[in-house]
Parts: C-alpha cells; sequence; structure tokens
C-alpha cells in the first residue's frame, strides 16, 4: 500500500466516524436498521457486479433485481426478530431462482452458475449482516456493537502492521499473496488486548476465560471473512469490490470481516456468556 493510499485509508475511516458514531449511539433502532439496509444494499450491487461480470448480461437485473428484494426483506424481518420469515424469503429466494434458471437453461446453460452465486450472495450479505441488527435489539445491544466493531477493527489493523512490518511467511498465498501468518497472529494479539480493554471497562461481570475465547474467535472470524472475500475477488480477477471508499475499496471490501464475526458475537451473547 503506498502513502497516498495509506493516508486515504485513514482519512476515509475518521471521515465516517462520527456518523458511524452518531447512527449507533443516539440513533434509533429504525434508523440503525435503516443503515444496515443501505450497506446491504450496495454490498449485493458490488457482489452481483463480480460475480456476474462474466455471464450475459440480459439474465442479470432479474436475479440482482430478486436479490435486493430478498436483502431488504430479510432486513425487515431481522428488525421485527422474526427468524421464520427470514427461513422463508431464503427459500422463497431460492425456489424463484430454479424458476428463472429453467426458463433460460436452454439458451444459456451459464445461467447455473449464475444463480448459484445469487443464492450464496443472499446468504453472504443480508443473512450474515442482519446479525448486527439482532444484537443491536437485544439489552446492551448499542454496547455490545460497539464492542463488536472495535474487536474487528483492532484486528485489521494489528494484521496490517504486524505484516507490514513483521510480516514473512504467507499465510494463504493462493488467494491473498500479502497476507501473512505474522500478521493474522498481530490481528489476534489486537483482538485480546482491545477486546481485554473494553472488557475490563465496560463488562466487568462477563467471566474472562469465555471472553477470551471469544475474541479469539471473532477474530478468527474476521480473518476468514476477509481471505473468503479475497477468493471471490480473485476468482473474477479484480483487485477491490468498488471504489466507494477512498483506501479501501468497496462496502463490501470494509465489512467482509464484520460479516463472519457478527454471528460469532451474536452466539456467545445470547447462548454463551
Amino acid at each position: 500500500m503506498t502513502l497516498s493510499s495509506h493516508v486515504k485509508r485513514w482519512l476515509t475511516g475518521l471521515t465516517a466516524l462520527p456518523f458511524l458514531i452518531f447512527c449507533l449511539g443516539w440513533g434509533s433502532p429504525q434508523m440503525f436498521a435503516l443503515l444496515i439496509a443501505l450497506v446491504c444494499l450496495l454490498s449485493l450491487r458490488e457482489y452481483f457486479q463480480m460475480t456476474f461480470s462474466g455471464n450475459t448480461r440480459d439474465f442479470y437485473p432479474p436475479l440482482a433485481i430478486l436479490g435486493y428484494t430478498a436483502g431488504l426483506s430479510i432486513i425487515w424481518a431481522a428488525y421485527s426478530d422474526s427468524s421464520a420469515f427470514i427461513l422463508v424469503i431464503i427459500t422463497l429466494n431460492f425456489l424463484l431462482c430454479g424458476f428463472f434458471l429453467l426458463l433460460r437453461y436452454k439458451t444459456d446453460p451459464s445461467i447455473v452458475d449464475a444463480v448459484a452465486m445469487q443464492v450464496q450472495g443472499i446468504v453472504y450479505i443480508p443473512v450474515l449482516i442482519a446479525g448486527l441488527i439482532r444484537i443491536r435489539n437485544t439489552d446492551a445491544g448499542i454496547s455490545w456493537i460497539f464492542f463488536l466493531l472495535a474487536i474487528v477493527f483492532a484486528g485489521d489493523i494489528g494484521a496490517y502492521y504486524a505484516g507490514s512490518y513483521l510480516g514473512r511467511h504467507k499465510l494463504c498465498p493462493s488467494v491473498s499473496p500479502n497476507k501473512t501468518v505474522e500478521g493474522s497472529i498481530g490481528g489476534l494479539c489486537a483482538n485480546l488486548l482491545v477486546g481485554g480493554i473494553i472488557k475490563a471497562m465496560f463488562f466487568p461481570s462477563l467471566p474472562w476465560a469465555a471472553c477470551m475465547v471469544m475474541f479469539l474467535l471473532i477474530g478468527a472470524a474476521g480473518q476468514t471473512g476477509d481471505l473468503y472475500e479475497s477468493a471471490l475477488k480473485r476468482s473474477v480477477r479484480i483487485k477491490d469490490s468498488g471504489t466507494l471508499l477512498p483506501g479501501h475499496g468497496g462496502m463490501l471490501d470494509r465489512i467482509d470481516a464484520l460479516l463472519f464475526a457478527s454471528p460469532v458475537a451474536l452466539i456467545f451473547k445470547e447462548f454463551i456468556l
């Protein structure tokens, strides 16, 4: 990463931080749900542009529109605390995609790949990000959202700087040549450090052992999410999912770790801690 892109990365993050704090700390649950819906739509748009880029353009709009509709419906169902309706939406989306596949298969067999990627996208983005709404709407939800974001962002920063200065051994070169084992360990250490500080200051009643496991699993899930998106981008030979956020790439580039980490936090909050 060049100096100019590094500066852009920090400026973008610092510029967006006040808005994020306002939406989380002082915004209503409805405002937070709308923010998540917007992030979901932007991420789905980038995902569809990536995954449909090699296919015939005439069947892109129906699958994308169906995906946007399903995504927003899942966000609404999460806000309404209706897990059953989320299952219904996923099922209906799959059935409609299957019907569309049968209509198009004779003239274009590649529709099978497009439908598979669309169905994956609905689980990958709306379903995973809906966990943030569930966390926000539970007891101490606002604090837990800040808790989760701090752990994930700390891991991202720790992995970047540890990898930049200490990185020697490649972590997963076939997916992301720049990521190193040292960077991964640095990220996990940052997860533990920041998570431990926040836990001691704001969640003293939570058990330390379970929290340390949670910090590590959130960090590991975040790194997996980062690598997963890298694999998607490598499969279509692009560097960033978009250009929306200078220095960061697209929206999906910014939330890839959070998508995988949020279900881990939800599981610990609701069923373990």
